[in-house]
């Protein structure tokens, strides 16, 4: 996994402990968890499994102003 051993994630999970302290841990955990569901869900509701298409490509009543 990325040439990472036990030592060097020990190291990092030490770190992350020193930074961020042992009662944030668990509210991190959580919001990282809520993000990475979210990424899933709106990526799994951009892409139609039916056809392949884009909910973006057909859905124009939000123009894009540059």
């Amino acid at each position: 996994m990325f040439g990472l051993g036990t030592t060097e994630l020990l190291l990092i999970l030490v770190i992350v402990i020193v930074l961020f302290g042992a009662k944030k841990l668990p509210m991190l955990g959580e919001g990282l968890a809520k993000g990475i569901k979210g990424f899933r869900s709106n990526i799994k509701d951009e892409v139609s499994p039916t056809d392949g298409s884009t909910k973006a490509s057909s859905d124009d009543s939000n123009p894009k102003v540059h």
